[in-house]
């Protein structure tokens, strides 16, 4: 099999891997773009000389500042929380497309209020619109993976889902270089500091008139009973006529997973909660949050919110050299991201990049830890060049962001995206985003103390951790590469889980091999029972 060839569940026509659907989802990821940037952003904005200078943060004690900055990073994550969970509502009542409209809109307000803040007003506006402008993040981080593999074709739905990492990747890009640079070029003064608060609004406008083209999900207006919508809509986004066979068998699929839930789980915005009590239902609840909590315990939340916290540790003196040695951070994640996207996610699977991820970035953070604690560089305040010991942590760290980024940072929002089925998905991942904000909450909000009370000690914390994560992928986590949304069931079935999607693929085509000989045994052509197939799926377009 070459680089780029796909594991397809069934003959799949080629006009179905358009431009349309890619469109679509790189548009929808401009939210992650907004979510990208202000992870990056933050932590090297509240180090700025006019940041501390405006609010008097060289006045403040060593544990009131660790106390204000934690809450001016942590409000944005306790405001995605709950917006991750008034996602549901809008997405049951709305639909993925409108859901996107509203909470842009209250992330644009959120930023525009943080705009209003100086020394006067003090830090009451920008802590205020850090909880507008997580809400609204918190409410696009449960639609917009949704929204993506509802509309993707499932040899490629790993690339698509993967193209709202690359957002947050980009994002994430333009905020970690970009306190650089305006330190570079720009003298300390109020409008320094206020030009990357500013700079969320444009990936914010991008997506708020961007998503006025794209298309509400089909899956989403059939579960509505909206036929004629959805049909019109999955032949736009599939460029393909209603009566093709490719087509007709998708929505015979999607009819098949929707009779299923109305037995099981029934319609109606409560009846998903009542799912819950159904053991199966509720593993997949579990694992979906377990995922996001092991992802926030690598610590990567810990370097993106307070990187010059974290490279001060390693012993990198100097507020520019911060910077720049953050903006390579960026640099190396964005790069690796590209490459986890278009080449690994449907090449290797998602298991195999969790596990290999993990266990390369454990044995990272043990050899940055164990420098630290034998070296203690941030005692030496008078030499400012780094020691080779202190190059060997800088590299390890690097390091640490290559296992780490083709892995935990977009898997989990993949896996979670597609592991459900369509009656429970919007609560799935309002669960999945709420547990993301959680964990992302707690690791930003006390992060500074733990740097205060553990030291070196937080690295062998976060070491620990992933290598709990290597133990539970493998005895939990079924690979979902490849697997149609309505074959999710019968993929969570099967144990043990290493075995399962090789499975339910062999079954996929063992069902189409037999389809086609059925027909053929019965004297009728594939195309004859193709015309059947349309009278009974498509006859009301």
């Amino acid at each position: 099999m070459g680089l780029f060839t796909l594991v397809e569940d069934r003959p799949t026509p080629k006009a179905v891997y358009n431009w349309r659907v890619y469109t679509c989802a790189a548009i929808a990821s401009f939210a992650s773009c907004m979510i990208g940037y202000d992870s990056a952003f933050i932590g090297t904005t509240l180090a700025l000389p006019s940041f501390v200078g405006e609010f008097g943060f060289a006045e403040m004690s060593k544990d009131h500042l660790a106390l204000t900055k934690a809450n001016i990073v942590s409000v944005y994550q306790a405001g995605a929380f709950f917006g991750s969970i008034f996602a549901y509502a809008t997405s049951f009542y709305l639909g993925r497309k409108k859901s996107l409209w509203i909470f842009v809109t209250v992330f644009i307000l959120g930023a525009g209020l943080m705009l209003g803040a100086n020394t006067a007003r003090g830090l009451g506006l920008i802590i205020g619109g850090r909880v507008l402008a997580g809400i609204g993040v918190g409410g696009a981080s449960n639609m917009v993976p949704i929204y993506i593999s509802e509309l993707a074709p499932p040899a490629v739905r790993g690339r698509l889902v993967g193209i709202y990492e690359a957002g947050w990747q980009i994002g994430g890009l333009v905020g970690f270089w970009i306190n650089y640079g305006i330190s570079e070029h720009l003298a300390p003064s109020h409008t320094q500091w206020l030009i990357p608060f500013a700079v969320q609004l444009i990936p914010a406008g991008l997506l708020l008139f961007g998503s006025m083209w794209i298309r509400e999900s089909p899956r989403w207006l059939l579960t509505k009973g909206r036929r004629e919508e959805a049909l019109k809509n999955l032949c736009w986004i599939r460029n393909l006529p209603a009566d093709d066979l490719y087509l007709i068998e998708e929505v015979a699929a999607i009819d098949a997973g929707l009779e299923y839930e109305r037995i099981h789980v029934g319609p109606g915005f409560w009846k998903p909660f009542a799912a819950l009590r159904q053991k199966e239902v509720l593993w997949r609840f579990f694992l979906g949050g377990m995922l996001f909590l092991f992802q926030n315990g690598s610590g990567i939340n810990a370097i993106n919110y307070y990187s010059p916290t974290v490279f001060k540790s390693i012993g990198v003196q100097g507020t520019n050299t911060g910077f720049l040695t953050t903006g390579i951070f960026g640099v190396v994640k964005t790069v690796l991201t590209f490459i986890w996207l278009l080449f690994l996610i449907d090449k290797l699977g998602r298991r195999k990049l969790l596990m290999i991820g993990a266990t390369g970035g454990s044995l990272c953070m043990w050899f940055i830890g164990a420098y630290i604690k034998l070296s203690n560089p941030a005692a030496n305040t008078t030499n400012t060049k780094l020691s080779s010991g202190g190059i060997a942590a800088i590299f390890f760290f690097y390091l640490w962001t290559a296992f780490y980024t083709p892995s935990w940072n977009g898997v989990p929002w993949v896996i979670n995206s597609e592991m459900f089925s369509q009656n429970t998905r919007s609560l799935g991942q309002a669960s999945a985003a709420a547990n993301n904000w959680f964990w992302n909450f707690i690791i930003s909000r006390f992060t500074p103390q733990m740097f205060i009370k553990m030291d070196y000690g937080v690295y062998f914390f976060f070491a620990s951790l992933m290598i709990f994560s290597v133990v539970f992928v493998y005895f939990f986590i079924p690979e979902t590469k490849s697997i149609p949304l309505e074959a999710m069931n019968r993929l969570f079935e099967i144990k043990p889980v290493s075995k399962a999607n090789k499975q339910v693929i062999l079954e996929l085509q063992e069902s189409e091999e037999d389809f086609r000989h059925d027909a053929e045994g019965a004297g009728l052509s594939v195309e004859k029972t193709k015309d059947s197939r349309i009278e009974n799926v498509v006859a009301d377009v």
